[in-house]
């Protein structure tokens, strides 16, 4: 009877120092609504209301664990697939973790390291700067920064290191963005696209400076690759908490292309995010961010943005003009891990195609679990 309690004892003082060196948690959210919206203009002229998801958040679920290896090292990991929440669906292109799938290492001294899919330093440190939080159909900074519209690459090695007296800097490398667009991790690295990412941010108190680059090296074995075009943006960003308003302010510079076009209409030639005729040699678009958002109460805030994104020449959509948008949204919590919003955006000459119109706009509901 005491070698049975005392063997207990054991296993249960053992099974407790592994939990305390290990840990793996699931976690997920889900954000679902009724959402509207009309293109209006030449070759356009249609309009939708259902249900939308994923507007304030993308829908997921997912696993993230860490194991202690001793000297303050950690082994870690995260899996994360995302999913219509309309249908059950998977989002990002049918992938089981679409969202992010990675393995590393890491430091409180030294850093993080890691490999797998993830999304670039743009969509890292973009997003706390603008109001809309690079969320939002067509309301989110990324329509003009498009390397910050939560772009993902397959294939990355990322190394960030801590924030140290309020400055963080991340850099890395994707030999093959996209398997599931036809690139390989085959016997030529150069015949897949890859992907240099980097960002600085300094972070201390009510004060956010960001600084990104991103570039995409188009494959040599793709026909249809303009391999003259090597597309890059350089983004700063700059926001400021006053507490009674949050102010923020961006300015991207895009070179040779595009990085995603999931928010452009329909049937223009960036509508597919991974569509090839991203790589534009000689394209040019400037693009330019204000906005800010005002807490009410404890539960609730504001938002707003305007943007201006001016184009160099018609390479990319077949028109030069102007695009502008105008976006108001508003949060209220609930509680802790349920939130309800509402948001409106339009915009005038989107995707650069003259008089085109596009005016989006719902209400959702969202849980974090």
């Amino acid at each position: 009877m005491k070698k049975s309690l005392l063997t207990a004892a054991l296993l249960a003082s053992f099974a407790g120092g592994a939990q305390a060196e290990t840990s793996v948690t699931l976690y997920g959210l889900i954000d679902t609504g009724i959402g509207y919206n009309k293109v209006d203009g030449p070759g356009y002229d249609g309009s939708r209301i259902g249900m939308i998801n994923g507007f304030q958040s993308g829908s997921r679920w997912g696993l993230r664990g860490t194991e202690d290896l001793g000297d303050g090292l950690r082994a870690i990991f995260q899996l994360e697939s995302g999913f219509d929440s309309g249908n059950g669906n998977r989002f990002q292109g049918g992938r089981l973790f679409g969202r992010q799938a990675t393995i590393g290492l890491a430091n409180d001294s030294w850093g993080i390291l890691e490999f797998g899919r993830q999304t670039n330093m743009a969509s890292k440190y973009l997003p706390d700067i603008d109001p809309f939080y690079t969320s939002f159909l067509q309301a989110n900074m990324g329509v003009g920064a498009s390397a910050g519209n939560t772009t993902r690459w397959d294939n990355m090695v990322m190394y960030r290191t801590p924030s140290v007296s309020g400055f963080e800097f991340g850099v890395g490398y994707s030999f093959s963005v996209d398997d599931n667009n036809g690139d390989q991790t085959g016997f030529r690295t150069a015949d897949n696209t890859r992907g240099i990412t980097a960002g600085l941010r300094y972070l201390n108190g009510p004060l956010n400076i960001t600084l990104t680059y991103d570039q995409l090296n188009g494959s040599n074995s793709s026909a249809t690759v303009d391999t003259d075009a090597t597309p890059r943006q350089y983004t700063v960003g700059l926001a400021y908490d006053f507490s009674v308003v949050k102010l923020a302010a961006s300015y991207a510079r895009t070179t040779d292309g595009w990085f995603t076009g999931e928010d452009l209409p329909a049937g223009t030639p960036f509508s597919n995010e991974l569509g090839t005729n991203r790589f534009v040699d000689g394209f040019r678009a400037n693009a330019y961010m204000v906005g800010g958002t005002v807490p009410i109460g404890g539960a609730s805030s504001v938002f707003a943005s305007w943007q201006r994104i001016d184009p160099s020449n018609d390479r990319l959509t077949g028109d030069d003009a102007t695009t502008n948008i105008w976006s108001l949204g508003y949060t209220y919590d609930l509680s802790k891990r349920t939130d309800m919003y509402v948001f409106g955006s339009y915009a005038k000459d989107y995707a650069f195609i003259d008089d085109l119109k596009s005016t989006s706009g719902g209400i959702g509901l969202r849980h974090r679990f």
